[in-house]
């Protein structure tokens, strides 16, 4: 397999996936470009290396065909600033003669946007002849966008057929695997994972897949009250998933048979209303009063919690323990983010993934403070549950 460190891009055009699906305000500023950020990495090697980037990227939901407020001409200028002046150029679309006349005539050093993908159905369907039209346009493939690996996309998976030899990973995936596989593949023991979140149906697959691998689960958020309740406990209104009952009983079981040590809160703070503003009383997480509902981990939690996470080797958070949009409710969650980072400080490897995990170390000002964060969403779950993404799978060769 060949890698962006080695290929040799003298006086080639290279094709990369990235992921610029970026929010806009009404005046079409960017609010965050993160994304647009995190690729630059990827782009600079390919220009300081002699050849030409071509941008491949979806953006937003376009619903029938070309939408001015999807147009990737927004982001021209943004992206020539993050490459400190370059020329960018944009295409007015994705295939075509036109779009293989620019990208044909660009010089070194010269990049050059390819209009929204997704203009065209044929890209979430993994339409081949397109793919084969988007391959047209460069000399090799470069798949940098994790956010999207998990789709058989046209631009994300199919087009590596039309690459056989000239396919690689930009840094993002490559950073992005590497990370995760120090934790799924090669952790250092103990092993801990932290997985929060309302429902254990979201979950459950990679609670599962999970339990093979680490040495704690401390299960937290909403989906603590559906384990309680599936043990005899009184969870008052908490919410709670009376379909999964069984299922969590299940998974206390399996949890004991691998030697898995499994942490539920034992207690928390109860709300009397869904709410900012609300009541709230400790409570014995068995024994949450009638019309009451559990909100965070209590404090006797949470210093279990901090006990196993600062003692770990290698931490997987995916999930809050609390309703942390909420300053009242974010204790716990803000708790375990400082454990982690505590932990990270003395050596142990942190991964944080998915979106509201994300939102809370940058909510407490920790990202700075932890190994790795994923921001991909999607692909990063499907990758927790073990499935093959077909955007790695095809640069692969698998």
């Amino acid at each position: 397999m060949q890698t962006i460190e080695t290929y040799d891009f003298t006086g080639k055009k290279a094709l990369i996936r990235v992921d610029f699906n970026v929010p806009f305000n009404e005046k079409f500023e960017i609010t965050d470009d993160t994304r647009m950020r995190a690729a630059l990495p990827t782009i600079n090697k390919v220009i300081e290396k002699g050849g030409s980037p071509i941008i491949m990227s979806h953006l937003g939901r376009p619903k029938d065909g070309p939408e001015d407020k999807f147009s990737l001409k927004h982001l021209v200028n943004h992206l020539s600033e993050l490459l400190n002046g370059a020329t960018v150029k944009i295409a007015p679309d994705c295939i075509g003669e036109e779009a293989k006349t620019i990208a044909k005539g660009l010089k070194p050093g010269e990049v050059l946007i390819l209009e929204n993908l997704r203009f065209y159905k044929e890209e979430t369907a993994g339409d081949e002849e397109f793919a084969r039209k988007l391959a047209e346009n460069g000399d090799c493939w470069i798949n940098d966008a994790f956010g999207t690996a998990h789709r058989a996309h046209a631009s994300t998976a199919v087009i590596a057929k039309f690459f056989p030899n000239d396919k690689m990973f930009g840094y993002v995936i490559g950073s992005e695997l590497e990370s995760l596989d120090k934790v799924l593949a090669s952790p250092t023991r103990p092993m801990t994972a932290i997985m929060g979140g309302a429902k254990v149906s979201s979950k459950i697959t990679i609670i599962e897949n999970m339990l093979d691998k680490v040495d704690n689960l401390i299960l937290g958020g909403g989906m603590t009250y559906t384990f309680v309740k599936a043990n005899g406990g009184k969870i008052g209104s908490s919410i709670c998933e009376d379909d999964y009952l069984e299922t969590a009983l299940t998974i206390q079981k399996k949890a004991a048979e691998k030697g898995v040590k499994l942490y539920i809160a034992s207690d928390v703070v109860a709300a009397d209303a869904f709410s900012e503003d609300a009541n709230t009383q400790p409570a014995a997480a068995n024994n949450i009063p009638d019309g009451w509902q559990g909100l965070d981990a209590g404090p006797e939690s949470i210093k279990t919690f901090k006990t196993v996470i600062e003692n770990s080797g290698t931490i997987l958070w995916n999930g809050p323990v609390g309703v942390f949009e909420f300053d009242k409710f974010a204790v716990g969650s803000r708790a375990v983010a400082d454990a982690i980072a505590a932990a990270t400080k003395k050596g142990a490897f942190s991964l944080i993934g998915g979106g509201d995990s994300v939102a809370c170390i940058n909510k407490f000002g920790l990202a700075d403070e932890v190994s790795y964060i994923s921001t991909a969403g999607g692909a990063l779950l499907e990758y927790l549950e073990g499935k093959t993404l077909p955007g790695i799978a095809a640069v692969r060769g698998e």
